[in-house]
């Protein structure tokens, strides 16, 4: 048996023992009683409903880190959040995604997941005025709540009876002005004791991670496992050529080799940002320094690690030539990475383990990746 044909036989075995059967969740309905909760927030605290009972209105919004339309209303929400509160009204984000739920390329709209710890990063960078709820481990709140999409708006009178849910207004693009400020609207209409007009909107967004979407991390498993893997041979001119990326796509170079320790023990994160952010135009590159002779060793190191981009083995007899094609103010030493602008700017360089929150940050700022809506 080949060694991939084994890896993806072992994945369909470990698909098997996460098979979850279908399950129902159901948005709250209009007039029915806000359900309690108790959830940790960001800030140490654990969260009730009891703790927002001075609130004339609540407004409680199911929010996440890694999706583009939540993000492009987090600034919106602050500022929501400001303009009410004096008039009694507390805004609390809940976020309802299982993280072992979301697949690596649905990350790729994000230098964030939604684990608890990278609530808080996002929390601090886009200083968020409400208090952020994690909800992920166990979704008991958010099945009681049921929200379709993040993110989605509860807003609920003084008796904490739900008087809207929906969208927050019809405009995803923040750089854009509304038609319709449908959660404002609903507020000021309960603030003023009146019936809400539109109690309930569609929603748009990432649909919830669920916990039983689980199995979808193995179907990827086997989906990667089963891409080709390549190892072409490359020389000093051709490295010369990769750094000028005469592409459309930001190159991620990684010079490496099987004998370096450090390589190997970093080249699985290399892999995961590959699958992070292949699909909006990210490309790995790496370039085997080991000896031609080894060709087949360096390969069977790449097969093992899924490594389908772009791969070469470095042939010349000359290593300094390859230093300098590769990048002058590299003194040699394995690995070397590097990121590569379309136009050829180099606008990473790192000799030695990459830290890969740092890489990420650097490829999510980039002016061909980051936001949707900057």
């Amino acid at each position: 048996m080949k060694k991939n044909d084994l890896i993806i036989l072992v994945a369909l075995m470990l698909l098997s023992q996460f098979t979850f059967a279908q399950v129902t969740h159901t948005t709250l309905a209009i007039g029915v009683t806000a359900p309690d909760f108790s959830l940790p927030g960001i800030d140490g605290k654990t969260y009730t409903l009891q703790s927002f009972k001075d609130a004339k209105v609540l407004v409680v919004v199911f929010i996440c880190n890694h999706c583009p339309t939540s993000q492009a209303y987090e600034d919106r929400l602050v500022k929501l959040t400001s303009d009410y509160a004096p008039k009694g009204v507390k805004v609390v984000a809940i976020n309802p995604n299982n993280p072992a739920s979301l697949r690596l390329d649905e990350l790729g709209y994000s230098d964030l997941g939604d684990s608890f710890a990278d609530m808080k990063v996002r929390a601090k960078d886009r200083h968020f005025n409400f208090p952020y709820l994690y909800d992920g481990a166990t979704e008991i709140t958010s099945n009681k709540y049921g929200p379709v999409a993040t993110p989605h708006i509860f807003i609920f009178d003084k008796d904490r009876k739900l008087r809207y849910n929906g969208r927050i207004d019809d405009m995803e693009n923040p750089a854009k002005t509304p038609r319709s400020l449908d959660a404002r609207n609903a507020i000021d209409a309960v603030l003023a004791g009146k019936e809400v007009a539109t109690p309930v909107t569609k929603t748009f967004g990432c649909s919830i991670k669920w916990a039983e979407k689980q199995d979808w991390i193995q179907k990827a498993a086997v989906t990667w496992a089963n891409e080709p893997v390549k190892l072409d041979t490359i020389d000093a001119t051709g490295i010369a050529n990769l750094v000028k990326n005469k592409s459309d796509k930001l190159r991620l170079i990684n010079l490496w080799a099987t004998w370096c320790g450090p390589c190997v023990a970093e080249f699985p994160e290399l892999v995961t940002i590959m699958h992070l952010y292949r699909d909006r135009g990210l490309e790995l590159v790496t370039i085997s320094a080991d000896d031609p002779s080894r060709k087949d060793k360096a390969l069977s190191f790449l097969n093992g690690k899924q490594a389908s981009g772009p791969n070469y083995i470095y042939t010349g007899d000359d290593k300094y030539k390859m230093i300098e094609a590769v990048d002058p103010k590299w003194d040699g030493a394995l690995p070397y990475t590097m990121l590569v602008d379309p136009d050829g700017k180099v606008v990473y360089g790192k000799q030695g383990i990459i830290n890969p929150e740092e890489l990420k940050k650097i490829i999510w700022d980039d002016p061909t990746m980051g936001r949707i809506y900057k």
